[in-house]
């Protein structure tokens, strides 16, 4: 598929389908899903919601507000909000995410270097600031995200990872096999916030949606975008690759939410595949 016939495909989508199909927002309380939780009318003045003394999202919806508030991959039996000061509590139900065991053929991708983990802290320290931060203004089609490329899931969010037989950080996005060069769109609107090859995620774009909601493109061959751009949903933002830690091309799509890490696929329209 060229890249012309990409673009005009999710032109003829988005004009033939609703910004907003959902009746309902995201409610799927295990580790690594979304909680929305009603906190108050929506006549009453929008209130304060914190989660570990960080604010979370708060959208007006079906004349309430709304507190939707990602959920940790490591957080157990409960999860606990502060409102306007005063706590409420929501039930974590556990979930049984598979187990993954990947061959890596550059060792050093499993077990790097002093020089390399002088760098990975680095990095850490750019995108650290950017999974917490906090803007206002919130993508219209936040619950009506599309793919950001085409094909077939190749590893499936929350997987507990096992890298040359060492136990690693469960899968914190969706993989997608692409072919190298295949087109990478953004899957809603917002502000390009940090571009950069890093040493796991390689050649990789971070997109804010707006209050607390990131998504990062990963393991890119090309990045079309760059820091500071205001991007629509379905424009261009690079191309499929597999820099950094990556056995073949593909991409790695992660959301995060409040600075956890959630399944995309809570958030995809309803005719994206599953």
């Amino acid at each position: 598929m060229t890249l012309q016939t990409h673009k005009l495909l999710v032109i003829l989508s988005l004009l033939l389908s609703p910004l907003v199909l959902a009746s309902s927002l995201p409610d799927h309380r295990v580790p690594g899903g979304i909680i929305s939780l009603p906190v108050a009318a929506a006549t009453d003045e929008k209130p304060s919601v914190t989660f570990n003394s960080k604010p979370v999202m708060v959208v007006n919806h079906d004349d309430q507000w709304v507190a939707v508030v990602g959920v940790p991959l490591n957080q157990e039996q409960s999860l606990t909000l502060e409102v306007n000061g005063e706590t409420t509590t929501a039930t974590i139900t556990p979930y049984p995410y598979e187990e993954q065991h990947i061959e890596i053929k550059e060792t050093r991708k499993v077990n790097p270097q002093k020089n390399d983990m002088d760098r990975i802290g680095k990095e850490y320290n750019q995108m650290t600031p950017v999974y917490k931060s906090h803007s206002e203004h919130l993508a219209a089609q936040w619950t009506e995200m599309i793919l950001p490329t085409e094909g077939p899931y190749s590893s499936a969010f929350g997987l507990k990872r096992f890298f040359n037989g060492q136990a690693r950080k469960p899968h914190s996005g969706i993989d997608i096999a692409a072919p190298e060069g295949a087109p990478i769109i953004a899957p809603a609107a917002g502000k390009v916030v940090l571009t950069g090859d890093f040493f796991f995620n390689g050649n990789s774009v971070f997109i804010d949606h707006g209050q607390g909601l990131i998504s990062m493109m990963c393991h890119m061959s090309r990045i079309d975008v760059k820091e500071g751009d205001d991007i629509q949903q379905g424009d261009l933002i690079g191309a499929v690759g597999k820099t950094g830690r990556a056995t073949g091309p593909h991409l790695h799509w992660t959301v995060s939410l409040n600075n956890a890490r959630v399944n995309p696929k809570l958030l995809l329209r309803a005719d994206q595949p599953r």
